[in-house]
């Protein structure tokens, strides 16, 4: 992938049929995956944001979509940002986002995050307000370590397994809400397999759980609500500071 120029502003006369395309079979291949498995917050929360198969999302509508109810917006990005920039960024509400689609060819696999992963999988969410304050609170957290890479990776931790790979509970039944599981056909078979491992959401137990980027996932972790991962936020600052401190 390196060397390809992507864009840093999106064009919207600049997709193409293909771009429609990927966009329609990717919408329809995962509401069809997600159908009775993705989370009722979900739902709603793309009912919200007006996403649909025949029409790639346009960031200037979402946005303003997005600051009437949250006060969030979408900040364009070629590729993954450094995570200084990605911090910051989110403390000041706005979500890093690629506007650039996979081809035909890559439906199944890309190495790094699109449009698909990043709009589809993350942005319906902006619209949930708990779900916004734990993904502002841990920016927070994040902004007072930036030069620690060791409380980085930590706090790493629990983003992966929350935000990108959480799952949670509701009505009795585990439901999908983690944009990587929610953009990749692979993650949502495998996240609630019979032998698929999940765990309830422990603060202490996920900061000591490693992770990685290039497998489907081991395991997961349940949360009850958004409001538990909000209510959370204290006792990730102090365990943070504890195993800090003990390196």
């Amino acid at each position: 992938m390196q060397g390809i120029q992507r864009p840093t502003e999106q064009i919207y006369s600049n997709y193409t049929a293909e771009d429609f395309d990927v966009w329609r079979t990717l919408y329809d291949r995962q509401m069809g995956n997600l159908t009775d498995h993705v989370s009722q917050a979900y739902m709603d929360a793309l009912s919200e944001v007006k996403f649909n198969r025949d029409e790639i999302p346009h960031f200037g509508t979402v946005n303003e979509i997005l600051g009437d109810i949250t006060g969030w917006s979408l900040k364009v990005v070629p590729n993954i940002s450094p995570q200084k920039d990605f911090f910051e960024l989110l403390a000041r509400k706005r979500f890093t986002a690629t506007c650039w689609l996979r081809t035909m060819a890559q439906l199944d696999y890309l190495e790094e995050p699109d449009m698909f992963h990043d709009v589809f999988g993350h942005v319906p969410l902006l619209s949930n307000q708990a779900y916004c304050d734990f993904f502002k609170g841990i920016s927070d957290i994040a902004l007072e370590h930036l030069d620690d890479q060791r409380a980085i990776e930590l706090l790493g931790r629990i983003y992966w397994f929350t935000i990108e790979f959480g799952l949670i509970r509701e009505n009795g039944d585990t439901k999908i809400y983690g944009a990587g599981i929610i953009s990749s056909a692979g993650e949502t078979k495998n996240c609630l397999l019979p032998e698929t491992e999940r765990l309830d959401f422990d603060v202490r137990t996920v900061f000591e759980t490693d992770y990685r980027t290039d497998i489907i996932q081991e395991r997961y972790y349940v949360i009850d609500s958004f409001n538990q991962l909000y209510d959370s936020l204290p006792e990730v600052k102090s365990v943070l500071e504890e195993i800090l401190a003990e390196d």
